[in-house]
């Protein structure tokens, strides 16, 4: 591979990178966000990244629900570029879906959005173009949506959002990105180093009584954490979109790229709070706060209260019939690896699995533990290995149907969109992917069945996303009604699982859905639907503050 076939890594003249900052901006308010390269130390390595305006993460913007402001964005990073408004129900031409919505911002570039907020909660932006390369190396940051409602959310003393992320660093550099496409496309790109709001350690303080909100967004391209806050009393009181139908005191809350979480913390111990990621088989350290003695004011006084959202409590009555009816569509998520499973005809005396070697038959089968097909013990395929962090780990063998780290680095490593395909298939027409011809109209309530199919060359757990044509509410996994109620634009899938969503329409335009590992989305497994218009007189209830597409 020669140096122009992969994203430069040098570092000389770039200006360093600059602390995070939030960005309070009222209804009409103009944004000037930059992108560029920029110079970061991590763990002694310098690293050639890229930030908006300078930052990693990018600013954290402050904004009003129901305002809309204007976002000029320059590019003078790396490539070309859009930029999404994760989960923001907004107008279709501002999405930032290139060739759809917008043309590419070309290198030197820029272009100029329109955002509007219909709803309370906490979004995020990052490109949509080479997701895999450009988010990863730093393009991402936080939208906070303030409710007009003073009694939306309970009282904290403060807020504080948390970016969760990985990076891949090897000899020095951020691992090569290939210019012309993805690799890492099988599982995705994990990193060897922990992030958290773009450092290695968080470092806060706190006093005892006091009660912070955390707005907590996955930044990551593949990983998923699973967040906990150890020392500290946590309650769960918001997701995607706005808050929980009930509130929950809660140990841990498990975030797949892109998802989100509001978490109100008490401190209610002097000492040390430790934030971590959680995994079956070991815990990362995220870093903490110290809390220092100090009595409690009202926040903490209100703390152990449980609100309960009354429009979900009502939602939750009224889709009981959706519970019960049959899906309007039907979506599995398949995959077909012909960089292992190629040669289909082979003849061996014995078979291993990718993932499990020690899991070995004498004749074709699939694997008990993680429910990929066995290979061929001789084939000439790369060898699975012990990664950084030691052995191995086990992701599919704690029956959750969840991949927690990279189980076979060199296969993930040579794998990319030619060798690795990932679908979505419309089950009723058979379409793969950019195939797929939905049509809705504003007002639908769209039942989706979404199928993770063990039936694939690798089954694993897939976030699936869905941009601003509304938002959804999820109605069962594995025929289980789903208890607690939130508002959702991304819902996670675990290998061999069956999830059902209703889709509340309430956006014209063209709307893509994806899978939001990155490499996946790059790697092709995406759609967009078109939703139409309501006829001039009959706009249902409710959609009459949302913006009209162009």
């Amino acid at each position: 591979m020669t140096s122009q076939d992969v994203f430069s890594t040098e570092t000389a003249g770039l200006a360093d990178v600059s602390r995070p900052g939030v960005v309070r901006l009222r209804d009409g308010a103009l944004l000037e966000l930059g992108i560029g390269a920029v110079r970061k130390g991590i763990e002694g390595a310098e690293l050639r990244m890229l930030a908006y305006n300078g930052s990693i993460p990018g600013p954290t913007l402050h904004v009003d629900q129901g305002s809309e402001i204007t976002v000029q964005v320059s590019n003078e990073g790396d490539v070309e570029t859009t930029v999404h408004w994760h989960g923001l129900r907004l107008e279709n031409r501002f999405d930032g879906v290139p060739h759809e919505t917008q043309e590419p911002i070309q290198i030197g570039g820029s272009f100029t959005y329109k955002l509007q907020f219909p709803d309370a909660g906490l979004y995020w932006y990052h490109p949509h173009m080479r997701e895999d390369f450009a988010q990863e190396m730093g393009l991402y940051g936080t939208i906070i949506v303030e409710p007009s409602d003073p009694s939306y959310w309970s009282v904290v003393d403060r807020d504080l959002t948390l970016t969760l992320d990985d990076l891949l660093v090897e000899d020095g550099h951020i691992a090569p990105f290939n210019r012309s496409g993805p690799t890492f496309t099988a599982m995705g790109r994990f990193g060897n180093v922990m992030l958290i709001n773009g450092e290695t350690q968080f470092s806060g303080q706190a006093a005892q009584g006091e009660v912070v909100r955390l707005y907590l967004v996955n930044t990551a391209n593949t990983r998923i954490f699973n967040f906990a806050v150890r020392g500290a009393r946590a309650k769960l009181v918001g997701g995607d979109s706005g808050r929980f139908e009930r509130e929950t005191f809660v140990e841990e809350v498990l975030l797949a790229p892109s998802e989100r979480a509001v978490l109100d913390v008490l401190f209610d111990t002097p000492g040390e709070v430790r934030l971590e990621h959680r995994t079956p088989d070991r815990v990362y350290d995220l870093g903490g706060f110290t809390v220092t003695a100090a009595a409690g004011g009202e926040a903490a006084a209100s703390f152990e209260m449980l609100r309960t959202d009354p429009e979900l409590t009502a939602e939750h009555h009224s889709i009981r019939h959706d519970l019960e009816r049959q899906p309007d569509k039907v979506l599995a998520f398949f995959s077909r690896m012909p960089l292992l499973y190629g040669a289909e005809d082979i003849a061996a005396s014995s078979y291993a699995c990718p993932m499990h070697p020690e899991v070995t038959a004498t004749e074709p089968a699939k694997c008990p533990q993680c429910g990929m097909k066995l290979v061929p013990s001789d084939a000439p395929t790369p060898a699975a290995h012990t990664s950084q962090e030691g052995p191995a780990q086990s992701g599919h063998d704690h029956g959750d149907g969840l991949e927690w780290e990279d189980l076979m680095p060199e296969i993930n490593r040579a794998s990319d969109p030619s060798n690795m395909i990932w679908q979505l298939v419309d089950r009723e027409t058979g379409a793969e992917n950019g195939a797929i011809t939905w049509a809705f109209t504003v007002g639908d309530r769209v039942k989706i069945r979404l199928v993770n199919e063990m039936d694939s060359d690798h089954p694993m757990h897939h976030p699936f996303h869905i941009h601003g044509a509304g938002r959804f509410l999820i109605l069962s996994r594995d025929e289980e009604p789903e208890a607690n109620l939130v508002w959702k634009d991304t819902v996670l899938v675990r290998a061999g699982e069956t999830v059902d969503i209703l889709l509340d329409v309430s956006n014209p335009g063209l709307w893509m859905a994806h899978c939001h590992i990155a490499e996946h989305t790059e790697s092709g497994m995406m759609f967009s639907f078109n939703v139409a218009r309501l006829p001039e007189g009959n706009l249902r209830e409710g959609t009459a503050n949302l913006p009209v597409s162009s």
